[in-house]
This record gives C-alpha cells, structure tokens and sequence, in this order.
C-alpha cells in the first residue's frame, strides 16, 4: 500500500515539474537592442513581429526591446529606410540575453512626381466637372459580415461579386483553402494590439506578408478576388489590408460551408 501511494505520488511529481518547464518555457522572453549598421548608432520605433506566435513590438528610444519568444522562433525586423530581416531565436540567446541586431540602410532614389492641380473657376456647373468622382461601390449580402468592393468605374461590378462568391472554381479556394495555418494568424494579429498599432502606419505590405507567408502580389489577388478597387488596394495601410483581408476570409469560410 506505502509503495502504491509513494509510486503515485512520484507520477504527480513528474507531472508537476513537467507542467511547470512547460509554463516557463512558453513565457520565455528576449530582449536586445537595433542599430545602424552604418554608425551603430540605436534605432527608435523599429517593428518587431514574432512570426511563429504573432506578437509584436517596437524598439525605444535607445533601441531596445524585448518580445515573447521561444527556441527557433522568428523575429521580423522593419524600419523605413532599411532593408528588413530576420532572425532565428536560439538557445544562447535565451541563456547569454541581450543581443545586437544591425540593420543595413536601403538606398532609395526618388522619382520625380507630378502633381496636377484642379483649376475651379468659381462656376458650379464647371467645376463639378472638373472634380474627379471615384466610385468604388459597396454590395452587402445577407448573411456575411461585410459587403463587396465592386471597384471603380465598373458597370458590372454587382455581377462580378455575386461571380466571384458562388463560382467554385474561384482562385479565392486555392489562395485561402491552401494556406489554412497562415490564414489562421489573421486573427491572432487582429486581437494584438501592438501589431495592429504598428500595422496602422505602416503601407508597404512586408509585415503582412512576412506573417502570411505570401508575396505581396498575392496580397493584390487576395484583394482583387474579393472585390476590392484599385483605389483601396493603393491608399490603404496595413492594417486596413489586414482588415479586408481577414473579412473576405471569414467571408469564404461561411459560404464553404
């Protein structure tokens, strides 16, 4: 009876000590500081994404930070001007802290831009003219969340919702029913506050599509298949292309089923 209960009690043992390394390794956290490469001068304000757990960051004024990470985790690094990284979390990173991660500067030659101004001649009937009219419409169907973006100056653009939803050959199956696991981080980066503040001035899609495992010209399909105008697709940030994003998949997967 002793050995019985000494044995049981060794198996809660094992069991308590096993929980308790599996806590503490899911709240593993490290932390470094980002600089220039050129001058290893600190870099403030640099997006920081975990893109195996979807956590985000940014560095402080000093270039530090830290975020929720385990072994063989990948850290995304962005900041505009610099070319973006990543990097693996390793064991001695973990043991030893702190590290330096340097960032290379991008050389960016900008092209000339010509604005054209709109001229109004204090006439209505002119100028109302003159004044560019963009018509993205929007078509709400009963029974999804959001409606669809029929694009600008289409005259079949209700058409072309309705097409694209119930046509079961639409490249919506193999973009969404391909990448199920990527398509479920959409979520968890929506209920990340850190990210979604990051994503919210950000407009070059590399978060996203470093997140998503997609190239940012899928990102463009994923868009146009769901309706959305070219208009949107250029003036939106991140986090509005994460939103619509997110929306036309939770969209999918009501009419797959």
């Amino acid at each position: 009876m002793y050995s019985s209960f000494m044995r049981l009690l060794s198996i809660l043992s094992f069991f308590l000590i096993l929980c308790s390394a599996n806590v503490l390794h899911a709240q593993d956290i490290v932390n470094g500081k980002v600089l220039n490469a050129a001058n290893d001068l600190p870099l403030e304000n640099v997006n920081i994404v975990n893109l195996n757990q979807v956590k985000g960051t940014i560095t402080t004024s000093e270039g530090d930070f830290e975020i929720q990470a385990t072994v063989n985790d990948t850290l995304f690094f962005s900041y505009l001007g610099f070319r973006t990284i990543q990097v693996r979390v390793t064991n001695d990173w973990l043991k030893y802290g702190s590290v330096k991660v340097k960032m290379t500067e991008l050389g960016i030659a900008l092209e000339e831009v010509i604005v054209s101004p709109i001229t109004l001649t204090g006439y209505l009937q002119i100028d109302a003219k003159n004044i560019p009219i963009y018509e993205n419409s929007r078509y709400s169907i009963s029974g999804l969340n959001s409606g669809y973006e029929g694009g600008s100056y289409s005259p079949g653009a209700a058409a072309k919702a309705l097409g694209a939803i119930f046509n079961p050959a639409d490249a919506l199956y193999n973009l969404f029913g391909n990448k199920p696991q990527q398509m479920r981080k959409l979520r968890k980066m929506k209920e990340d506050d850190e990210i979604r503040k990051l994503l919210a001035i950000k407009f070059d899609r590399q978060t996203l599509a470093a997140v998503l495992q997609i190239n940012e010209s899928e990102i463009e399909e994923i868009l146009a298949r769901c309706n959305y105008s070219k208009d949107f697709m250029n003036s939106a940030n991140d986090l509005q292309i994460l939103d619509a994003i997110s929306g036309c998949y939770e969209e999918y997967k009501v009419l797959k089923r």
